[in-house]
């Protein structure tokens, strides 16, 4: 049988279009408005693995480790076209930090100059620092390389404190980028760094000179080429603040979630667990602080606890949930189906009622020369040898309206699905179909099996099965 191409009701058009209709309108406010949120939330779990035997002396049954949020930071940004070239982005972040803490709101307003770039304005405001005032430019100087400068001036109790940040990129290749920064101001520094990006691949080096800052850094992804796009990804960084190797793995769980986790082992900071969910334009971040020391069960826990944990949640709640969303939507199709066929039955019952008399004409002519004469036909899905156990035959008689169509001895039909041919119906949407047909031709019987989406020419002595 050749391939088979689906027909739809037009039911099914309809609610793809208005499925689709809906998905245009979502993408469109997505892209006016753009938002972007993270909320991070910071756990303090020291206490599971730093905890000194003489804490347990004063403790009746040695206590209960003692585990808390100690920090917290949320931020959200939208943006507002204005006109064809300018662009609103209001912005604000509260964070906090054993108690104390702060929020601050931005305003900035972009407007695109040409196509070689764009400059931005920007007015912020908080509760632990004065007014703020910044400007920011881009512009690509050739198709390779493009520049950004931003200045700004945070206005506090202490004063005017100035800063100011350069960055000139360029491309080296095709998947390689370069980039110069300087920073002048509150923290200042230089650094250079190379991004490599390819299809199965993301490299990265960079060094910085600064003050108090200055390191070194390199960070190797790995993407695998899967359904659920797996990446694997290392880095280590090493300054005057000490060495920090961090190692995880990130995967797709849903069409718009990525669940990703990272070790992170330091000196002097310790061992954490950095566990991040990507939801849409989302961010949802959970950094947890292991211990201060370099502790090996840390280090074993923080990597076999996630991945355990993943393995759970996938088998118990992701596998179920997805399998009974498909269960849902097969059987909302076989509910539309069957409404469907119900109708189109009906359809065809009343054709073949039509046909009685035409059909009773075209077999006495064809009786009277010995001409063709369908005996019996069958279409739809037919139970074979290979078939499963549990499938049964969906076939409806055409016995009628395929007798119906002959003319002059002769029966043609096309390359195209037989169930839109007068008298016929789908009996089994979406499912493989054949056309069976019995027939006697100069007083022969002949029998012949044809695919839903091949051509069909009775009587043709190679095709047919002739029936002593």
């Amino acid at each position: 049988t050749e391939g088979h191409i689906k027909k739809r009701t037009p039911a099914e058009i309809r609610e793809e279009y208005e499925r689709l209709q809906k998905e245009r309108e979502e993408r469109r406010l997505q892209q006016r408005t753009n938002p972007k949120g993270t909320i991070s939330v910071g756990i303090d779990a020291t206490d599971l693995f730093d905890r000194y035997e003489e804490d347990y002396e004063d403790m009746v049954g040695g206590g209960i480790p003692h585990v808390e949020i100690n920090k917290m930071h949320i931020s959200q940004s939208i943006e507002a076209p204005l006109t064809t070239t300018d662009t609103a982005i209001l912005s604000g972040s509260l964070s906090t930090h054993n108690g104390n803490g702060g929020g601050n709101i931005n305003l900035a307003l972009r407007r695109v100059t040409s196509a070689k770039g764009w400059g931005e304005l920007e007015f912020g405001a908080g509760d632990t620092h004065g007014p703020l005032f910044g400007m920011k430019i881009f512009r690509n100087l050739t198709p390779r390389c493009f520049v950004t400068a931003q200045c700004g001036l945070q206005f506090s109790s202490r004063g005017v404190r100035p800063g100011v940040t350069t960055v000139l990129a360029r491309h080296l290749d095709k998947n390689t980028m370069g980039y110069l920064q300087w920073r002048w101001g509150i923290q200042s520094s230089m650094n250079t760094s190379i991004v490599r990006d390819t299809k199965s691949s993301h490299f990265t080096f960079a060094m910085q000179l600064g003050i108090p800052h200055s390191f070194l850094m390199l960070s190797y992804q790995y993407k695998f080429q899967d359904e659920d796009q797996t990446k694997i990804k290392g880095s280590v960084k090493s300054g005057f603040f000490g060495t920090v190797v961090e190692y995880g793995a990130e995967r797709k769980i849903s069409r718009h979630s990525v669940l990703g986790a990272t070790v992170s082992v330091g000196v002097p900071q310790g061992v954490s667990l950095k566990i991040k969910l990507n939801r849409a334009s989302q961010t949802y971040f959970f950094p947890i602080h292991l211990t201060d020391q370099l502790l090996p069960s840390a280090v074993f826990y923080a990597t076999v606890g996630p991945l355990v944990f993943y393995l759970a949640i996938q088998r118990l709640i992701i596998r179920p949930y997805v399998r009974a969303q498909k269960e849902q939507d097969l059987e909302k199709q076989r509910e539309s189906s069957a409404s469907e066929i119900a109708r189109k039955r009906q359809e065809a019952e009343s054709a073949v009622l039509l046909m009685q008399e035409s059909v009773r004409r075209i077999i006495e002519a064809e009786e009277s020369r010995m001409g063709l004469i369908i005996l019996n036909a069958w279409y739809g899905k037919f139970v074979t040898d290979n078939s499963k156990k549990h499938e049964r035959a969906k076939v409806i008689d055409v016995t009628v309206p395929l007798q119906c169509l002959v003319k002059d001895s002769k029966l043609i039909l096309t390359e195209a699905t037989k169930s839109g041919l007068p008298g016929f119906y789908d009996p089994c949407v979406g499912e493989e179909k054949s056309l069976k047909v019995l027939y006697q031709f100069r007083g022969v019987m002949h029998q012949v099996l044809s695919g839903d989406m091949e051509a069909l020419r009775i009587p043709k002595q190679c095709k047919s099965q002739r029936l002593v």
